[in-house]
């Protein structure tokens, strides 16, 4: 694996989405329903949108411009890979699992499989912060003196999933752990197949 993936992260991660899991199903409050609007909506939707297609392919298409180092279009490369099977991963576990959103009937209940899209039953885990943290792990191994940058705006959209009563705490946390483990072993199987 990458020098910089942490194991143990992972497995609190996990463990941590598991605990918040099994208290959400015990019926702890845990959504906010806060009344946001106007400017303040639209500037964290646009956040909440970090990592999402759009957003990673013109971070690419800006790295591919400002870094001509033939390294950094190989790891951009890898990085928009790592970002796409994360949220790919995501899709599948949502359309596996079929949890239920906040404030819709049955919320919370896990519906089980369906292959059809259905926005109010694919919850968990949370794909959009699954993008931001599977963008971040490669921008931050890229560029290490931007990572704090980088981990604030994956952190921020996480946030904001919640904030926005899009998901449960532990879709969040499962949503970093799914990013942040793909996004690793993506890098690492890269690594692999075609070293320096």
């Amino acid at each position: 694996m990458p020098a910089h993936f942490n194991p143990y992260l992972l497995g609190a991660l996990v463990a941590g989405c598991g605990l918040l899991m099994a208290l959400e199903r015990l019926g702890l409050p845990t959504t906010l329903k806060l009344p946001i609007k106007g400017d303040i909506k639209r500037e964290s939707r646009f956040l909440a949108q970090y990592g999402q297609f759009v957003c990673t392919i013109l971070v690419a298409v800006l790295v591919m411009q400002l870094d001509p180092h033939p390294l950094a279009r190989r790891q951009i490369a890898v990085t928009v890979a790592g970002t796409f099977i994360a949220t790919m991963v995501s899709t599948l576990i949502k359309r596996l699992l079929g949890r239920v959103r906040p404030g819709r009937p049955e919320a919370g209940h896990f519906l089980g499989p369906s292959l059809r899209h259905d926005n109010q039953r694919e919850s968990f885990p949370s794909n959009h912060t699954s993008a931001a943290v599977g963008l971040s792990v490669g921008l931050a191994m890229m560029y290490p003196q931007a990572a704090v940058t980088f981990w604030v705006l994956a952190l921020s959209c996480a946030t904001l999933r919640y904030l926005l009563d899009a998901h449960w705490p532990s879709d969040i946390l499962g949503g970093i752990a799914v990013g942040y483990g793909v996004a690793n072993g993506t890098i690492y199987l890269a690594a692999r197949l075609w070293p320096r």
